[in-house]
């Protein structure tokens, strides 16, 4: 009787354990990874002699792209749908980034101006929750978040990205809601006191929009809000209570933006912003893009308006991208700024493979007086480049490319403070936007040389 119960259990166990190690295999049989990045690389040189000089205006939080961009960078993103089921799915997302000083061919990411970082990690599920609308999605974990940026100069002004969980596109009838709760930590360290020499102050963020509402033909407005308020631990508090540290008003505020964007705009599109924001939602060196910054110690406001696009002037021949920025930010502390820019890029397509691009922006700076770093008065920086392109299509915003370029730059006053560290204060040009291979007293630079750039996926 027993080895007849033997006998039947043996090949129900051999099918259990066939059927246990298929099932990883059928798990992942249907699963399609998908690769999807950015890069940009090249060479270049500053004439009179040395590598290739970016040309940044200080206190400016962006400089204009073409041919002035001086670091290798790149992000490598792999994701995956996990899960299918009718509507509902399941979406894994990762991303890296790399950045190097382009110096040389083997470049270690331990230096100070080389640099990996882990930008994406998250899950998105589909149809998940019920009663919501389909369509609408839950997510969580480390991410790029809903960001807003004019492409030209790189300018962030919209960007809640981190670690966090969020409801999001929930069909309204009229447009859709997303929220979102992200932690994002700052610069503010107690002026190296605090216990843990890398302890920062955290900030909660809570982003709130209304999108994709309809206005106008081809039009559609989107609405949001962003509170930040910085988490602090009782040690934390105790500290700032010592030291006589009022973060009553400093560690938290809010921005609020109002976008539009019109379609259809001859042959592009055109987006206009309105910002507002208050005390600690406001980056003091750079610029505000709606999360907290770990920093009690600012208070005061901004505001911001901008506007944005590509359109044809040629159809197929002749398209430019444009953009206009102003910023008030005025700061209690008198460490705020008054900030204008304005760029063009025209780009003209001989053929589907072969293009020349011209980009003019300017940027003007008028500090409040408090600032450290740069020069305390109202200086200006004109950039204009000349770019011979070969790029996959037609079109200002198609890549792969690659280009060829010589760039001028002008602006006012000594390009760097003559007592301070020698080259490495910024005086008009931002110290920290390439090397420095101008002189101190220089108003002028020119460089050249050539650059690739590349995205793909999504």
């Amino acid at each position: 009787m027993i080895a007849s119960h033997s006998v039947l259990r043996r090949p129900l166990l051999a099918a259990v354990i066939g059927a246990s190690c298929v099932m990883p295999a059928l798990a992942h049989a249907d699963i399609n990874p998908n690769f999807f990045g950015y890069a940009r690389s090249g060479i270049g040189s500053t004439a009179g002699g040395g590598s290739q000089t970016c040309f940044k205006s200080a206190g400016a939080p962006a400089k204009y792209r073409l041919g002035n961009e001086c670091e290798t960078y790149a992000e490598i993103g792999l994701g995956a749908q996990l899960y299918q089921q009718q509507d509902t799915t399941f979406d894994f997302t990762s991303r890296v980034s790399y950045v190097t000083a382009q110096d040389n061919d083997d470049e270690s990411l331990k230096d100070d101006d080389n640099n990996i970082a882990l930008r994406e990690m998250f899950v998105t599920g589909t149809n998940v929750v019920d009663g919501l609308p389909d369509g609408a999605q839950l997510w969580a974990g480390k991410r790029f978040y809903k960001r807003h940026d004019i492409h030209m100069n790189d300018f962030y002004y919209w960007d809640v990205s981190g670690p966090g969980v969020g409801l999001s596109d929930i069909d309204v009838g009229t447009g859709k809601l997303s929220f979102a709760w992200v932690r994002s930590s700052g610069g503010d360290n107690g002026d190296g006191s605090f216990p843990d020499a890398g302890q920062q102050i955290s900030d909660d963020t809570i982003d709130v929009r209304w999108t994709d509402i309809p206005v106008n033909p081809n039009g559609s407005l989107q609405i949001g809000v962003d509170y930040g308020r910085s988490s602090l631990s009782d040690w934390q508090k105790d500290y700032y209570d010592d030291y006589d540290v009022d973060y009553d008003d400093g560690d938290k505020g809010w921005m609020g933006t109002i976008e539009h964007t019109q379609s259809n705009w001859f042959g592009g599109s055109n987006i206009i912003a309105l910002q507002y924001a208050t005390d600690g939602i406001i980056t003091r060196d750079g610029n505000a893009v709606g999360r907290g910054t770990g920093s009690l110690r600012q208070e005061g406001d901004m505001w911001r308006v901008l506007d944005q696009g590509q359109v044809w002037l040629v159809q197929d021949k002749l398209d430019m991208l444009y953009t206009a920025i102003y910023e008030d930010k005025d700061m209690d502390d008198n460490t705020g700024r008054k900030w204008f820019s304005a760029g063009v890029r025209p780009v003209y397509y001989w053929s589907d493979i072969m293009s020349t691009a011209v980009e003019l922006g300017y940027d003007r700076i008028e500090p409040q007086g408090g600032v450290n770093g740069y020069d305390s008065g109202d200086h200006h920086l004109t950039k204009l480049t000349l770019a011979q392109q070969w790029s996959a299509g037609r079109g200002a915003m198609i890549r792969p490319t690659i280009r060829l370029f010589a760039t001028y730059a002008q602006w006012n006053g000594d390009a760097y403070n003559s007592d301070a560290d020698n080259y490495r204060t910024a005086h008009a040009l931002d110290a920290g936007a390439g090397p420095n291979n101008v002189d101190i007293d220089d108003n002028n630079g020119l460089t050249f040389g050539a650059q690739m750039e590349v995205w793909w996926g999504s």
